[in-house]
């Protein structure tokens, strides 16, 4: 009972920090509505992304609503941890009942919750302004899918943390969260990339991650690879994360 009151109160306490943060909030809940707006603002409902079957505002809800949750889970994580280890946080919090799973369940889970807004944002903005109509179970549908595919990334943000300095902890999130982002079609279709880097692009977590809500929009359900990819990522990233933490436990 002891280990779980601590994880659950770790867990409040990552989300309270979190929501007090104004410039976090900014780029995952904020940004990535604007970047639908400014990126569908100009198209009409009825065009269509070249491939996919979706219009060009209903493609974008899904990558950009994608793109913030990215942000939330993976942005917050990674420099959050870096930079706890340094201040001598986690070495502190090693002498608590908490064990070392529940500090990586703590951060995966907080930062999951607060990705929650990024996409409920998103698609409010998409139905208001531009128009963007689903079935309930569909809204109900890419709400856990795209909710529930960020826990990958959660994760990944989680091993970042244990694996850079807090110096050099955003360039290399930096490069990681905008390479994923542009090369698994979050802000441009995939269909408009050469055919070898389309493939390449194929077999990327955040091309998997968009596909189970272009799918659910199109009536279908998620591809098979798509799902298996994505969890296949997050055993890859949650083993990582686990590895790292113990390793650096290790040096403490």
């Amino acid at each position: 009972m002891t280990n779980a009151f601590a994880s659950r109160s770790l867990i409040k306490l990552e989300i309270t920090r979190s929501l007090r943060n104004r410039k976090f909030l900014f780029f995952s809940v904020i940004y990535p509505s604007v970047l639908f707006v400014i990126i569908a603002g100009s198209q009409g409902g009825s065009d269509e992304v070249s491939g996919t079957g979706l219009s060009v505002p209903a493609f974008m809800m899904v990558s950009m609503a994608s793109f913030g949750a990215l942000t939330a889970v993976l942005m917050g994580n990674s420099e959050r941890i870096a930079k706890e280890r340094e201040s001598g946080w986690v070495r502190q919090l090693r002498l608590t009942s908490l064990p070392g799973r529940g500090y990586v369940l703590a951060k995966t889970a907080s930062a999951a919750v607060v990705s929650l807004p990024s996409i409920v944002v998103v698609f409010a903005v998409a139905g208001i302004f531009k128009g963007v109509r689903f079935d309930a179970w569909q809204w109900l549908a890419l709400t856990g899918a795209i909710w529930a595919g960020s826990l990958c990334f959660a994760a990944l943000g989680v091993a970042i943390g244990y694996l850079a300095t807090g110096d050099a902890v955003r360039p290399i999130t930096m490069i990681i969260y905008f390479g994923l982002s542009l090369l698994g079609g979050l802000w441009m279709p995939v269909t408009t990339f050469p055919h070898w880097l389309r493939e390449a692009a194929s077999w990327l977590p955040t091309h998997a991650y968009a596909a189970l809500g272009q799918a659910i929009e199109l009536g279908e359900a998620p591809h098979a690879k798509d799902v298996t990819l994505l969890v296949a990522y997050f055993l890859l990233f949650a083993g990582g994360a686990a590895w790292l933490y113990r390793k650096d436990t290790l040096k403490a």
